[in-house]
């Protein structure tokens, strides 16, 4: 069989076409307007092999496709078979091809969809359709008796959908046109915009024509759904051990799919396990980026009996308001080490669990050791493991095969937690309910992904953000940052990983704060407070071009803190005398009190004194107008918010204007590009390596280069009404949300809608007033008819998701929301670095499943809002 491909596309000067097919490339000619050919053997491709093509300048790869093509052989082969291809761009609605569509939304029954074979047949037509409904089908109408003269419709194949084909058998010309029909009623539902097809090219003897070049665009209805948000963890079950677990998700899906809601978006369900105490309760601060965590297993389903003592434990930590993270966690692993003890042995002979080890492997052996060896050294720091600090794949065999059965304990812990939750998933999905993770931008430096792969990570450096609405300070998550050119010299295969370990659980997914993968805020080690932080990458001033602006930083002015005798006394009081006389040698700080981490180990005490020293020494430290670049010695980055600094109000009006302008140009000009391009540089790639529906979180001090990004690669938008993007609103507007973005009335961030309701009482008549237009003095209280009102502009918003916390969904009813504080249903609080992060639902799943009023108001929301399953 001899292969001939064709593809119409318009290179650049110096640029060719290939056709990259496994390890190989073939090269193609270019023929006349734009149409690139290749002839290859046969045997150069095979039935269901992947392909795509690339453009070339010399070896160098340019670009290539968005998506893979697929091979499809006819049978039997014929002496020719032509494929007439088209270059696969990204489209505008690429979110549909993902597999929160192709797999849950808008499933199709594959076994039902197999295509039928036509005898004769001597050409294939295969159009991509993604937004087809599943009550739907592509029907194709043409002229011809073959055809039915318009008059008859012949469905097309949904076997591998969001693609659709048809085999047809054709001796003569005849134009055509692609329908959407009504599966039940067999009614043409629409016909595709634009002129008629038309098909002139009848395959000669022996040979087979494959058009995949067409593309059809129907009137279709946008379609715009509806989620919940809320943590696996805060999910209230009497089958729970005091804390949600994996089945529990199966539960939630029964009441999502009760109030026809299609996503449920979870808080990250890593393992976080670093110290055995509440403090392991941040989600954030993985103890591995791949290993699911302890907490969310079901116990009975490892073969712990329920027996009475048991019951009654069980009972008690369900009963609690919330989460006791030690001893449940604590108590959990307990158990799990006697069911290991029990079924541990005949699991591990079990070619399943032999079969998932080899799979993921090359994290899971890591993971596994690194746990045992934060057990027996009574942490997880591993600077302090002695031989075993310094990772290396000869030292990891040794210690496995040392402690093999403590090893495979954890190993065999998560073979157990990630059948349950692809139980959960597989679930889910069979009620067409798409399942969201939370990709988070960190990683911790006492981590197994930072002993395996130290050179991935800047480990002499934190990660965090600038001041915002959170925090006033800035936050510091205390992450290391990323070593990107040593990731890109690996294809970034790290990332990949994480990411397809993340596609076998989830479906769509939350890019934790985005703007890290354009550019991160980085900040010492030796720093406390966000405050200190820098760009990176960025492009810093030189000393010469601040020189130049009237700044010289030649004796250390504006790069260390300015100590007069004014500042001591505006930072420190009547301790002023003191901390001239204790702490200032020569004019500087002394050794003690030199960076703000000497500080927070030197002034330990509640006691009044001791923390206004602490905040003092802390301010005193931030209060410069440069920071130095730890890696461009000279260079310099304008200390964020630096208007407030004491330093700047000792500047005279012309040096202040200069100060404003660089400022200016440093935060809000200077980088766009820069950024864009390293966004560029990594994004494309992880995007190109899953088929999750992405989502980033896209809120606070974000550059015009995001936006712009996320709209390019279609990565769905965050809006939050309190946090609006338009620096000249007080609130976002629901009303005019774009479609490609997730609206939502709060994040697990913020506090939920009836606590921000009591938090500032003139922003809640602002809010009232411009946001409700509504008369007269706000109610003291967020009603539940308040609450109703905002939940439903968020619903009947044009945004593609409305997903909102449970808690704001909770709040609609007088009768199912919470009856304490509303505060206590807050899940975090990101001004504090040590947050307990333990809300569990006020009601159990099946009260709320059960909960019949408020399920039929909620869902008469959803649907009269156009977001109906």
């Amino acid at each position: 069989m001899n292969l001939r491909i064709s593809l119409q596309y318009h290179t650049a000067w110096g640029e060719s076409l290939a056709l990259k097919a496994g390890k190989k490339v073939y090269p193609m000619e270019f023929g006349y307007g734009g149409l690139w050919q290749l002839n290859l053997p046969g045997s150069a491709l095979k039935d269901g092999d992947s392909y795509c093509f690339q453009v070339l300048r010399g070896e160098s790869l340019v670009r290539e496709e968005w998506r893979e093509h697929r091979f499809h052989l006819p049978s039997p082969a014929p002496k020719t078979l032509i494929l007439r291809e088209r270059w696969n761009e990204r489209p505008a609605n690429a979110a549909f091809y993902s597999s929160a569509f192709t797999d849950v939304i808008f499933r199709r029954e594959k076994a039902a969809a197999k295509a039928k074979a036509v005898a004769g047949a001597n050409l294939t037509i295969r159009i991509p359709a993604p937004e087809v409904r599943p009550d739907q089908a592509v029907g194709l109408v043409g002229s011809g008796r073959s055809l039915g003269d318009w008059g008859k419709v012949k469905l097309l194949s949904d076997s591998e959908f969001p693609y659709w084909s048809i085999a047809l058998k054709v001796a003569e010309p005849f134009a055509f046109k692609f329908v959407i029909v009504n599966k039940k009623s067999g009614e043409i539902e629409m016909w595709e915009n634009g002129s008629n097809h038309f098909f002139a090219e009848v395959p000669g003897e022996g040979s087979y024509l494959q058009l995949g070049d067409l593309v059809p665009v129907f009137p279709t209805v946008p379609w715009r759904g509806a989620g919940v948000a809320v943590p696996v963890f805060s999910l209230r079950s009497d089958e729970g051990y005091g804390v949600g677990e994996f089945n529990d998700i199966k539960a939630l899906v029964d009441w999502a799919e009760k109030t026809h809601q299609n996503v449920i978006q979870l808080l990250p369900v890593n393992d976080t396990t670093m110290t055995h105490t509440w403090q392991d309760s941040y989600p954030y601060n993985a103890v591995s980026s791949f290993a699911l965590h302890p907490q969310f297993l079901n116990l009975q389903e490892i073969g712990i009996k329920a027996d009475a003592a048991f019951k009654a434990r069980r009972a008690e930590l369900n009963a609690l308001p919330k989460i006791d993270y030690e001893a449940v966690n604590n108590e959990k692993l307990a158990y799990a080490r006697k069911a290991f003890a029990k079924v541990g042995p005949a699991d591990l002979a079990k070619a399943e669990y032999k079969a998932f080890v080899e799979e993921d492997k090359i994290w899971l052996l890591p993971y596994a050791a690194f746990c045992v060896l934060r057990d027996q050294n009574g942490t997880a720091d591993f600077s302090k493991w002695g031989a075993m600090a310094k990772f290396s794949e000869k030292r990891l065999k040794e210690f496995i095969a040392a402690n093999a059965e403590a090893v495979d304990f954890y190993c065999w812990l998560q073979y157990r937690l990630d059948r349950q939750l692809k139980d959960a998933v597989a679930y889910a999905h069979a009620h067409n309910v798409a399942l969201k993770g939370d990709l988070p931008i960190g990683v911790s430096r006492t981590s197994a992904d930072a002993w395996t792969f130290p050179e991935l990570f800047h480990l002499d450096s934190q990660a965090g953000a600038p001041p915002d609405a959170f925090s006033v300070n800035g936050q510091n998550w205390g992450f290391p940052t990323y070593n990107w050119e040593k990731m890109e010299e690996t294809g970034f295969a790290w990332w990949k990983a994480r990411l397809r370990k993340m596609n076998a659980y989830f479906d769509a997914f939350r890019i934790d704060h985005i703007l890290g993968f354009f550019r991160i805020w980085e900040i010492p080690l030796h720093a406390v407070h966000g405050l200190l932080g820098y760009f990176n990458p960025a492009l810093p001033f030189t000393e010469e071009e601040l020189r130049y602006r009237g700044f010289d930083l030649r004796s250390g002015a504006f790069v260390t803190p300015l100590i007069t005798d004014w500042v001591l006394g505006e930072i420190f009081g009547d301790l002023a005398d003191e901390v001239r006389s204790q702490y200032i040698v020569d004019g500087h700080l002394a050794p003690a009190v030199a960076t703000q981490r000497k500080v927070i180990e030197k002034f330990t005490g509640d006691d009044d004194k001791s923390k206004r020293l602490r905040d003092g020494f802390l301010g005193l430290l931030e209060d410069v107008l440069f920071i130095e670049d730890p890696r461009k010695k000279g260079c310099y980055h304008p200390r964020i918010s630096a208007q407030f600094t004491l330093t700047f109000r000792t500047l005279d009006d012309g040096q202040k204007a200069a100060f404003n302008s660089l400022y200016n140009e440093f935060f809000y000009r200077r980088h766009n590009e820069f950024w864009k391009e390293s966004a560029y540089r990594k994004l494309p790639s992880l995007l190109r390596s899953t088929g999750m529906l992405a989502c980033g979180e896209d809120l606070g001090m974000i550059p015009a280069c995001v936006p712009d990004t996320m709209a390019d690669l279609n990565i769905l938008s965050l809006e939050i009404q309190r946090m609006p993007k338009a620096v000249t609103e007080s609130f976002g507007n629901p009303a005019h949300y774009p479609y490609w973005c997730v609206c939502a009335t709060g994040t697990h961030d913020t506090s939920p809608l009836r606590a921000w309701w009591e938090e500032d009482r003139q922003q809640t008549q602002l809010f009232y007033n411009m946001m409700m237009g509504q008369q007269g003095p706000a109610p003291y209280f967020c009603e539940p008819w308040v609450a109703e009102r905002i939940v439903r502009d968020h619903l009947a918003s044009g945004a593609m998701l409305a997903i909102l916390p449970l808690q704001d969904y909770l709040a609609t009813d007088g009768e199912i929301r919470y009856g304490g504080n509303p505060s206590d249903e807050r899940i975090n609080v990101p001004a504090i670095p040590r947050y307990y992060w333990r809300y569990r639902m006020h009601l159990s799943l099946a009260e709320l499943i059960a909960s019949d009023k408020f399920n039929a108001s909620l869902r008469d929301m959803v649907n009269g809002t156009g977001r109906g399953v």
